[in-house]
C-alpha cells in the first residue's frame, strides 16, 4: 500500500505578510537581528562587569557567568539565523563583493564581537579563581565556536543567481523536502515519493527554505521533454 502524502503549502496566509515586499520582509528580519545582536553585546558586557567588579551580584561568580554567556549564546544565534533568512529573501548582488563577504558573514562578525573580548579577558585576569576562570574560559570559547559555526552562510545565494533560478522556472510550482537541500519541479519525482510531507510553493519560497539547486532527475526529465 502506497504511504499516503501530505501535501503543505509554503505560502504565507497571513495578510499583514502578503502585503510586505521581499525587500520589506527582509528588512523587518534584518532589524531584528540586529536587536538580537544587541542585546548579546549587553549580555557580554554584563559578564565582563561582573568580572571586574564593576557590578555585584550575591549569588555564584561561576554560575551568573555561564548564565550570561549562554544568554548571549541564545541571541547571537536567533539574530543570526534570521539574517540568514533574510539574504534568501532579498540576497545581496555579487558585483558588489565587500558588500556580498559582509551580507554573507554578518552573523560571524557579530559572534566573533561577542564572545572573543570577554575571552580575552578571562584569559588575562589573573585575579580570578583558577577553577572559576577554567570553567568560564572553556564555556565561552565553545559557545564562540557554535556561534560562528551556526552563524556561518555554508551555501550563500547571490541576486544574480536567484534572478536566474526566476527566470528558469517561472511562476512554476516546486516541492521540497524536511530534509535535503534541493527542490523538485516533479511532485511524483521518486527521490520524494515516500516523504511523509512535501512543500510545494514558488520558486523564491524554494530559495527562502534554502533550497536553490534542482534535483537532478528533475532537471533531466524538464530537459529531455523539451
Amino acid at each position: 500500500m502506497a504511504k499516503e502524502r501530505k501535501f503543505v503549502s509554503a505560502g504565507r496566509p497571513s495578510e499583514k505578510d502578503a502585503g510586505k515586499t521581499p525587500k520589506g520582509r527582509a528588512t523587518g528580519l534584518r532589524i531584528i537581528a540586529f536587536v538580537l545582536w544587541l542585546a548579546a553585546f549587553a549580555f557580554q558586557a554584563l559578564a565582563i562587569a561582573l568580572l571586574n567588579g564593576v557590578l555585584y551580584l550575591p549569588y555564584d561568580q561561576t554560575m551568573l557567568l555561564i548564565i550570561c554567556i549562554g544568554l548571549d549564546l541564545v541571541c547571537v544565534i536567533i539574530g543570526s539565523l534570521l539574517w540568514k533568512r533574510a539574504n534568501r529573501i532579498d540576497p545581496a548582488s555579487a558585483k558588489n563583493k565587500v558588500k556580498f563577504f559582509l551580507w554573507n558573514n554578518m552573523g560571524v562578525i557579530a559572534a566573533v564581537i561577542a564572545f572573543l573580548p570577554l575571552v580575552i579577558i578571562l584569559l588575562r585576569n589573573k585575579n580570578l579563581d583558577p577553577k572559576t576562570k577554567k570553567i568560564v574560559s572553556v564555556v565561552a570559547a565553545i559557545a564562540l565556536l557554535v556561534a560562528a559555526a551556526l552563524s556561518i552562510d555554508y551555501n550563500p545565494i547571490s541576486q544574480e543567481e536567484l534572478a536566474e533560478l526566476k527566470a528558469e522556472v517561472g511562476d512554476d510550482t516546486v516541492y521540497w523536502t524536511r530534509w535535503g537541500r534541493v527542490y523538485h519541479l516533479d511532485p511524483d519525482c521518486h527521490t520524494i515519493t515516500k516523504s511523509a510531507t512535501v512543500y510545494y510553493g514558488t520558486i523564491e519560497e524554494a530559495v527562502e527554505a534554502n533550497r536553490h539547486d534542482p534535483c537532478y532527475y528533475c532537471a533531466r526529465r524538464a530537459e529531455a521533454e523539451q
